[in-house]
């Protein structure tokens, strides 16, 4: 008797079929009637990036139109690239685009690090009582609004606030922090790292937990002890979601937050506080130029995607790690 031939195993691309694109479609389509409860929870996420997000891309192009208040949402008249040639021979412009540039680049400096420095640390602690204590209170600002935050802000650096009291109890002479254009940045800059360091913990300590504890194992008997463990296992460990959030973070890198800068800057500290959107608030909003204030949006938004692209390629070269 004959043996029975062994059926094989491997897909029809592995043996040089090609797969038909309407088989492939009919899978997907089985897949999604399969799990159609599932896929169902998209359809709210998708309507709000369609509603918000897409559809207000069509207002771009009043970047390329004169735009008059009362008139077609799309514009009067065709200008071309006038109001980008605006802005490029905009003196004011290119003051507050270097604003931005140094101010963001201070702040994702010094915030980026923090929650990573953060979760390492939490993850070295035994007692769970003294973590979940030091959990909580760094998690707590990231539950208050911008506005309560700025309200802080000023209360604290205020001429009779916490810190100048607390000056003045040593000897020393008040500081009008928010007066003075110099101790803008350092101010906007603790603030940020006090209010978000905690809640970016979350993602490294979810990482963490992935990490196969049998690795600190094998160390533990080849004599590492825990700084080396961290260098070695526990950084590349989460190395994947530092990059993918650096990334990300260097897309957003012009995009410095608008609200609370906008609540505690002045004119006396325009000088280093004005950044490309506050610039376009009064250009675009108080002054209703909004053709030109849309024009800068759109290159700033450009700057950004140049900025994503140019990260991930450099992420892909040199640590195999990126978006896509």
């Amino acid at each position: 008797m004959e043996p029975v031939a062994e059926v094989s195993k491997k897909t029809p691309q592995e043996i040089g079929i090609p797969e038909v694109k309407g088989n492939r479609l009919i899978r997907n389509l089985n897949l999604i009637r399969k799990d159609w409860q599932l896929y169902s929870l998209l359809i709210l996420p998708i309507i709000y990036l369609v509603i918000f997000k897409y559809v207000p891309m069509l207002g771009n192009i009043i970047a390329f139109r004169r735009f008059m208040p009362g008139g077609s949402i799309f514009g009067e008249e065709w200008v071309g690239l006038h109001y980008f040639e605006m802005f490029i021979h905009d003196a004011n412009f290119w003051h507050v685009f270097k604003n931005t540039l140094l101010l963001s680049s201070i702040t994702l400096l010094f915030v980026f690090p923090a929650p990573i420095i953060i979760a390492l640390l939490l993850n070295e602690l035994t007692s769970q009582k003294f973590k979940k204590f030091v959990q909580t209170t760094s998690y707590l600002p990231h539950f208050l609004s911008v506005v309560i935050i700025s309200g802080m802000i000023l209360q604290i650096t205020a001429g009779n606030g916490a810190i100048n009291s607390l000056i003045q109890f040593f000897g020393g002479k008040p500081i009008l922090f928010m007066q003075d254009q110099n101790w803008f940045r350092p101010v906007y800059v603790i603030s940020e790292v006090w209010q978000t360091m905690g809640w970016g913990t979350i993602l490294y300590l979810a990482a963490l937990t992935n990490i196969d504890d049998s690795l600190y194992e094998a160390a533990k008997i080849d004599g590492a002890n825990r700084w080396k463990q961290t260098i070695h296992i526990t950084i590349p460990g989460i190395l994947p979601t530092i990059v993918t959030l650096l990334i990300l973070n260097i897309g957003n890198l012009l995009a410095v937050g608008f609200e609370k800068i906008l609540l505690i800057y002045n004119p006396l500290n325009y000088a280093t506080s004005d950044v490309i959107s506050t610039y376009l608030y009064r250009v675009g909003l108080q002054s209703s130029n909004f053709s030109y204030a849309t024009a800068i949006g759109l290159f700033e938004s450009i700057i950004g995607l140049i900025l994503v692209f140019s990260a991930n390629y450099l992420s892909k070269k040199f640590t195999d790690n990126g978006l896509w």
